[in-house]
């Protein structure tokens, strides 16, 4: 092929190529692109100055810097920096007085011999300036990823055995109603295995969507979540409408008569009780460590067992408060938890042995028992069997 040939053929290569480019006109600022190299140059350049400039290094190919960028018109004070916004993006590479190969250009001892810069095919440098950044990525994540590890591998072996075994009694006290918020968000974060919570009262300042949210991120991880509520705390109509929505979510909801403190626990590592049981407001104590935490959490486990579960019959007497059952109901109830026979009912009631028996049958159905045995057990979880009105002898 002859020189005018290829002369005529980049010719006719440069309209294609000019094509291609952006307008000057709309064309950004190319500084602070960053370096595949290095980071990213300092200088900064005018986009306008690099359009003409590149499309003339296109055209000649091979060819000396200085004398295409005077050629593209680019002012001398601008050639420097040019130059380098070109080298950042790989549209131009530096060469010798030959082409050399890429491995040689890359070799950190390799000098040009002059100022000659070859340009690349757009294409080609965008999809080596996407390399280069991939490859810098995947190094750095696995940078990041040996760095987790080591840390995750220090507070496993350090951290935990330091701070939560061996620790007997670990507690800061929080009076910073935010700062409460913020540790029951951790616990959110930090339960594993299951999150346990009971409630002697309904709760005060606690945004009923919030405690939502916190059931839904923990269920969506697998954590079992269990709460028992004071069969009192649920006769306030919003505070039944949140159990009934917990409930819904898949929280195991439990209603107990007594419920003796305020108590939210992850896992056996962390606990949040309050400083005073009697005044919640006053603030609560963060407790680390298994140690203590297991105290706390065999009281959660007799509380939890002494309840009736949310939505059966027996929970729904719970929630009526036991005003189902009238004085004589009671009095059937309270003989037969101390193992009365029915003979010895009836005469202390003044009724029929038939009379006893519909009591009790009744009795049976309003608790959700299928024995007298059961019966006695869930009234006693109730609270149906403290106290109650005493009965005339019938006459």
């Amino acid at each position: 092929m002859t020189t005018a040939d290829s002369a005529t053929r980049q010719d006719s290569a440069a309209p294609q190529d000019s094509a291609a480019l952006p307008d000057p006109a709309g064309l950004p600022d190319f500084a602070g692109l960053p370096d595949p190299a290095g980071p990213p140059p300092s200088p900064r350049c005018s986009g306008p100055h690099l359009v003409p400039l590149y499309r003339e290094l296109r055209r000649r190919g091979l060819t000396d810097f200085a004398e295409a960028s005077a050629v593209a018109g680019v002012p001398e004070r601008d050639r420097e920096r040019s130059q380098e916004a070109l080298l950042a993006l790989g549209l131009i590479v530096p060469a010798g007085s030959a082409h050399v190969p890429t491995h040689v250009l890359r070799a950190e001892d390799w000098r040009p011999d002059s100022g000659a810069v070859a340009a690349v095919e757009p294409t080609m440098a965008m999809m080596r300036f996407l390399e280069q950044e991939h490859a810098r990525l995947q190094e750095d994540s696995a940078r990041a990823d040996r760095a987790y590890r080591t840390l995750k591998t220090l507070a496993g072996t350090y951290l935990q055995a330091e701070v939560f075994d061996h620790a007997e009694v670990a507690a800061e006290v929080l009076t910073d109603y935010g700062r409460i918020q913020q540790v029951l968000e951790d616990m959110v974060d930090l339960a594993q295995r299951q999150a346990s919570a009971m409630y002697p009262t309904r709760p005060g300042r606690l945004d009923p969507e919030r405690l939502l949210d916190r059931d839904r991120r923990r269920l969506d991880r697998g954590v079992r979540c269990r709460s028992v509520y004071d069969r009192a705390a649920i006769a306030d109509p919003a505070t039944a409408e949140v159990v009934a929505r917990r409930a819904a979510l898949g929280v195991e909801v439990r209603i107990a008569p007594v419920v003796p403190v305020n108590l939210v626990a992850a896992d056996e590592r962390f606990a949040l009780v309050p400083i005073r049981p009697n005044t919640p407001g006053e603030g609560a104590i963060l407790i680390r460590g298994e140690a203590l935490v297991r105290s706390y959490l065999t009281l959660y486990e007799y509380c939890w067992h002494m309840a009736v579960p949310y939505g059966d019959d027996a929970a729904a007497s719970a929630e009526r408060g036991g005003d189902g059952l009238s004085a004589q109901q009671r009095a059937v109830l309270r003989m037969l938890a101390t193992g009365t026979k029915d003979e010895k009912i009836a005469r202390t009631l003044g009724v029929s042995l038939r009379t006893v028996s519909r009591l009790i049958s009744e009795l049976m159905q309003e608790l959700g028992a299928s024995t007298r045995f059961e019966a006695g057990v869930r009234a006693h979880r109730l609270g149906l069997l403290d106290g109650g009105p005493s009965v005339t002898r019938a006459t």
